[in-house]
């Protein structure tokens, strides 16, 4: 390579010399003190073959502090430094931990004492918020379908999974994209900007670890032959012993709330004191509580939020749950209830053909999946037959949001699995993002023993991507109740 300065234009240059490469640098200005080089297309000027040599040299020492400069580079940091880095990243233990704060990545023309992005995120990684590989809300990506990868316990307590499956539509597929694109609609959530303020509560700092364990491989060309693998992903996943015991969720959540009490304590008693006696009193209260699984078989379980896929997909997701809880009881948002008998829709010419995404909930009751007269479903055609209590969306302009949310709780104990509402086949007159997520969030208390929400199909969206991030929204939503109320009872002691 040859720096050539001249008084000539380019193509003079190129008359006297042969160069493989011309590069361009201009010094122009510089920003916190600290001039950045620019590429520009321009004329470079000629003074005399004798001093090519001399410019050449000049030219290696610039490009040795233009590469300088234009390096990501990082200071040795002592072992106490690293692990007060790890403990302060609610995902310990997982490849975020393992890159450098913002505070030691530093682009070429910030000076030291700059920030990159807001006052006190020392705390955030390089990979946030539109870099790194998409996972959802940016969690740690996890291979859970593969135990012997991660013997003994699950390496989470709520997964998050895929599963990309449409071949079971009736007007428009590309649902088997939806994981992918809820995903990138997820790309603002954060650990440090995902705080809920109307329930006062980050899910992914609550002490329960949510991981995103990518997709469950579907076979477009069998659907018998998918929606096995789906069941067999989603309980391969529900049967493994969660990372966080049963105690450990009550206690993180219970000192949770805690820290926020004592907050808002001392915000309006400035004269109040919580001293080291009064943490230790209410550690010891804590240590003698015991709490019991809500299971039919007894035993704790991870918890799992799937993304679709088609409205199918639930099926194999009950007859999974069911292996651990038994009969569940439902509630459903969508603008159709899926309770077809197949006969009637599709016409059943074959088995397979039978289980699609209008009939699901026919065979789910057939199976005895569901709580006949316990599910509840927001929707406009109802079929009794499969049990379900019905609210219809329009009744939200009479009873309003607390009455809907009333209505849904006075008339179950559990609930499973939360669905958005259809996109694959659209209806008019629907609730509003608004309004489902002040619903799910009147659902706080409840156990939720899984969730999903289905028929995203990204390649119907607006530019802005607004369905999918509605979808990654209302999994929040439900994320929040999750690890708000663990999957236990308190054990009466005598």
């Amino acid at each position: 390579m040859t720096y050539v300065p001249t008084e000539h234009s380019i193509s003079d240059c190129l008359r006297e010399v042969s160069l493989d490469y011309v590069l361009l640098i201009y010094w122009g200005g510089s920003m916190n003190g600290i001039k950045a080089p620019s590429l520009l297309y321009s004329s470079i000027t000629y003074r005399s073959p004798s001093t090519y040599m001399r410019t050449a040299l000049q030219l290696v020492a610039l490009l040795q502090l233009v590469q300088l400069a234009f390096s990501v580079t990082s200071r040795p940091r002592d072992h106490d430094e690293l692990h007060d880095f790890a403990e302060s990243d609610a995902h310990d233990g997982h490849s975020h931990g393992q890159q450098i704060p913002l505070g030691y990545v530093k682009y070429p023309w910030l000076s030291p004492e700059s920030h990159l992005a807001y006052l006190g995120d020392d705390e955030v990684t390089a990979d946030s918020v539109f870099s790194g590989i998409t996972t959802f809300a940016h969690l740690p990506w996890q291979q859970c379908l593969n135990p012997s990868s991660t013997p003994g316990k699950a390496p989470f307590d709520i997964a998050i999974l895929g599963a990309p499956y449409d071949t079971s539509t009736s007007y428009r597929p590309g649902a088997r994209f939806g994981p992918s694109g809820i995903r990138a609609g997820s790309r603002r959530l954060f650990l440090y900007g995902s705080y809920n303020v109307p329930l006062s509560h980050n899910p992914l700092k609550s002490g329960v670890k949510v991981v995103d364990c990518g997709d469950v491989p579907v076979t477009p060309y069998d659907n018998t032959f998918a929606i096995k693998q789906i069941q067999d992903g989603h309980q391969q996943l529900l049967h493994r012993p969660p990372a966080t015991s049963l105690k450990e969720q009550y206690n993180a959540l219970a000192i949770s709330e805690r820290r926020e009490e004592l907050r808002i304590r001392r915000k309006t008693d400035p004269s109040f004191n919580f001293t080291e006696e009064d943490n230790a009193a209410f550690l010891a209260a804590r240590a003698e509580l015991e709490y019991k699984p809500i299971s039919a078989d007894g035993k704790e379980h991870t918890r799992v939020i799937t993304l679709g896929g088609d409205h199918t997909i639930v099926l194999p997701l009950l007859r999974s749950i069911s292996s651990a809880y038994g009969a569940i009881s439902v509630i459903h948002f969508d603008s159709h209830l899926d309770t077809w008998k197949p006969a009637v829709f599709g016409g059943a010419p074959s088995d397979q053909a039978a289980i699609n995404h209008g009939t699901y909930f026919y065979w789910a009751s057939k199976e005895g999946l569901i709580k006949n007269g316990t599910s509840i479903a927001t929707d406009y055609d109802n079929d009794d037959g499969a049990g379900f209590h019905r609210i219809e969306a329009r009744e939200i302009d009479t009873l309003g949001t607390d009455g809907i949310i009333k209505k849904i709780r006075d008339t179950i104990d559990s609930i499973d699995p939360a669905f958005a509402p259809a996109t694959g086949t659209p209806e008019t007159g629907g609730w509003s993002t608004r309004e489902l997520r002040t619903i799910i969030r009147g659902l706080d208390g409840l156990h939720i023993v899984s969730a999903d929400v289905v028929e995203v199909a990204p390649a119907y969206d607006t530019n802005a991507e607004l369905t999918t991030m509605a979808a990654a929204d209302v999994i929040f939503e439900v994320l929040t109740v999750m690890t708000r109320t663990p999957l236990g009872k308190l054990v009466e002691k005598n």
